[in-house]
């Protein structure tokens, strides 16, 4: 019984998620009701209030799932490595790809912009840690690095995934990590 129970909570708060998401690919967050997501999910208003205080409650459910994610990943891996570094950059890519339509409208002009902040403090925290312990610049000038870096990752895969994911997540790490470690200089050796 209590498995039919964790079965059927989980399904609700898949549905409520996914009907988030929906309605986010449509409109802006302000302007998203707890009743939409309930007539979307097909689900109760009393039933969508034991599982989630209001519609942000959800979204940073949803964030944080991502979040958590992308932090499993990253802690398996040595960035400091070039090789583990595209490795890393290839999976993450892999799961944004597995993960497209919610990594894209969470991005989205619609999707939270804090996300995105957080997004770029967990990677940004990550490769100042990394980076500062293999090299003799400081702790400051590797924060503005990183802020480029990561920046500007998260707007090629904005990119790619508008694109409709044109290239593979290999062919995307790949170039990615190019401009990372060898920036303009890349574009005019090739």
């Amino acid at each position: 019984m209590n498995e039919k129970m964790d079965r059927r909570k989980k399904y609700t708060r898949m549905v409520l998620k996914e009907s988030l998401i929906e309605l986010l690919r449509k409109k802006p967050m302000s302007l998203i009701t707890v009743k939409e997501i309930c007539e979307l999910a097909d689900i109760n208003r009393s039933t969508f209030y034991s599982h989630y205080t209001d519609v942000f409650d959800l979204l940073h459910s949803i964030e944080d799932e991502i979040v958590a994610d992308m932090i499993a990943y990253l802690n398996k891996y040595n960035v400091t490595k070039e090789e583990e570094s595209l490795y890393i950059t290839e999976k993450l890519l892999e799961y944004v790809a597995l993960n497209q339509e919610v990594c894209k409208t969470l991005i989205s002009e619609n999707g939270d912009i804090q996300f995105q902040k957080r997004v770029m403090k967990v990677a940004q925290q990550f490769l100042v840690e990394n980076w500062v312990e293999v090299s003799a610049l400081d702790e400051e000038l590797y924060e503005y690095l990183s802020t480029f870096v990561i920046s500007g990752c998260i707007h090629v895969i904005k990119e790619w995934l508008e694109r409709g994911m044109d290239k593979s997540p290999k062919e995307m790490a790949k170039m990615i990590n190019t401009f990372a470690n060898k920036g303009l200089a890349s574009l005019r050796s090739s």
